[in-house]
């Protein structure tokens, strides 16, 4: 209705409405199978001619007020996880070795060949793998 419009007759024609009337049966039908797992309170609101909202209330109301229909819903409590304590060992001591462990080997970085072309000119570059080579690059080719 275009309200822009709207007399004094539209007016008490909309405040007139009538609101449809559900049986506590009907009600607590819709609210079990609402409440069923795996179940969507949409769904059920859809197949039975209701809005979704009305029918979450309806099952919300239901359960602050300990309805009849929650004996047939299965109590799913929210389990908090706690904490769990696990055995734990003493630590085993470790054999002494005679032999000096070798010191490690310093890896050199690997270079790498590049060939920049700009302008007509062509530029050959051997750099290491390292950080200044790579913020190097970024400036150049930036």
């Amino acid at each position: 209705m275009d309200t822009s419009q709207a007399g004094p007759q539209d007016v008490a024609a909309a405040a007139g409405r009538s609101w449809r009337r559900h049986s506590a049966e009907f009600k607590s039908r819709v609210i079990d199978l609402a409440r069923q797992p795996g179940t969507s309170v949409a769904a059920v609101a859809l197949a039975n001619d209701l809005n979704a909202n009305m029918l979450r209330r309806w099952v919300h109301e239901a359960a602050a007020s300990g309805g009849a229909s929650k004996a047939a819903a299965p109590s799913v409590a929210p389990t908090l996880a706690s904490f769990v304590q696990l055995p734990m060992r003493a630590p085993e001591p470790h054999s002494v070795l005679d032999a000096q462990p070798a010191p490690p080997a310093e890896r050199q970085p690997a270079d790498i060949t590049i060939e920049i072309h700009r302008s007509g000119t062509t530029v050959h570059a051997k750099l290491p793998m390292d950080d200044r080579s790579a913020a190097w690059l970024r400036e150049v080719l930036g």
